[in-house]
């Protein structure tokens, strides 16, 4: 189990940052693709927003590819390989879904997790971090499909899990991934 690599791919708001506590409670390090993103921010000295954030997304991006985030956190996931399975939260595009699969073969696993959007954007309104509004979700989740791919991993997952109800429904589906 210790080569066990899951990444987690979904939009904004459709409860990664849960399913990722799910599988640190069961011994899974964990990686956050979008802490290159908070690392890149803090050396720029940027206040952390919707706007600053994207813009470094996008950034990074153009600076190593549509693969960046898995080329930036490689090091990391491969350190973290070593002692326990890994779950990366916020696998985005197709490209780096491609890096990750052609380093990780069979020990890929990809595991989408779905909500309706309607229900995305209630929890993100009400988030304590970060909360987004309506036109700010709307506008992150057709930056993420239109510019960075992410309906790809998406649709390629091995597993989907829908999150629409509470956090027991949510364990359930887990579990039953075998994950």
């Amino acid at each position: 189990m210790v080569n066990k690599v899951v990444a987690l791919v979904g939009m904004c708001g459709a409860g990664k940052s849960v399913v990722t506590e799910w599988f640190k409670e069961r011994g899974y390090s964990s990686v956050h693709f979008g802490d290159a993103t908070m690392d890149e921010l803090n050396v720029r000295g940027l206040p952390v927003n919707e706007q600053n954030e994207k813009t470094v997304r996008e950034e990074l991006r153009k600076k190593h590819g549509m693969a960046a985030f898995a080329i930036i956190n490689l090091p990391k996931i491969e350190k973290a390989l070593a002692v326990s399975p890994v779950i990366l939260d916020g696998l985005y595009s197709w490209s780096e879904y491609k890096i990750l699969k052609d380093k990780f073969a069979d020990s890929l696993h990809v595991l989408a997790v779905f909500t309706p959007r309607a229900l995305r954007y209630k929890r993100l309104a009400e988030r304590d971090v970060r909360a987004l509004t309506h036109e700010q979700s709307r506008g992150r989740d057709y930056a993420e499909i239109e510019n960075i791919e992410k309906g790809g991993p998406i649709a390629i997952a091995d597993h989907t899990v829908v999150n629409d109800g509470d956090h027991e429904h949510l364990f359930s589906q887990l579990k039953k991934t075998g994950l």
